[in-house]
């Protein structure tokens, strides 16, 4: 069964004060199945492009703060744009998507939609968009700051070292030390080390 779609009206709540006109433009020019699902740890937006059967189709988690959800909502729509300018002829995060995409953004940064620390990290960004929609370390960042509500997670970067936390699922981790990028990790119990971005949001068990 399909997931439900988002009334137009009920979409300008996900979103920063003054961009629901520009979006709801898309949105209805192109006749997207736009839905906003629940917290979704490991996918912020999904894009299905159209078919004979359906229209475009993208999913945006709702739990983002606004900024999140419009970069990205963007993120997807120029996925849209990229398949109705090339089909499947291009790479999915190939020089044409980030061309798009890079123009999308622009044009939301040119008219003062974000505080003055997200664009400046989004221009950055301009020059070589990332594959995913808040992918850039800093970037992530800085939008995280206008979370509302953490509900306790910390990036690792914040656990300190030989700190405990743990994931979704319910494994627990000691974190080591920085490898390059990336932090190693302990797996609690089986003594495997992983290897965990920076910026991946974890919850922080408290040490006596």
């Amino acid at each position: 069964m399909p997931k439900q779609e988002a009334p137009l009206n009920h979409l300008n709540s996900f979103l920063p004060p003054g961009t629901y006109h520009a979006v709801e433009g898309y949105l209805r020019l192109y006749n997207i199945h736009l839905t906003v699902t629940q917290h979704r740890k490991s996918i912020l937006g999904d894009y299905r492009h159209r078919t004979h059967f359906s229209n475009h189709r993208i999913s945006v988690n709702g739990s983002l703060n606004k900024y999140s959800f419009l970069i990205t909502l963007l993120h997807e729509i120029a996925h849209l744009l990229t398949f109705e300018k090339y089909s499947n002829k291009v790479l999915a995060h190939g020089n044409e998507w980030k061309t798009i995409y890079g123009s999308l953004l622009k044009q939301f940064v040119e008219n003062r939609i974000f505080p003055s620390d997200i664009e400046k990290e989004l221009l950055t960004s301009l020059k070589n968009p990332a594959a995913s929609s808040c992918a850039e370390d800093d970037l992530i960042r800085v939008l995280r700051k206008y979370d509302v509500n953490t509900n306790g997670y910390k990036l690792v970067e914040e656990i300190q070292p030989n700190g405990l936390f743990k994931l979704d699922d319910g494994k627990i981790f000691k974190k080591g030390e920085k490898q390059r990028k990336r932090f190693k990790c302990e797996e609690v119990g089986t003594g495997k080390i992983y290897l965990f971005s920076p910026v991946y949001e974890v919850e922080m068990i408290p040490q006596n």
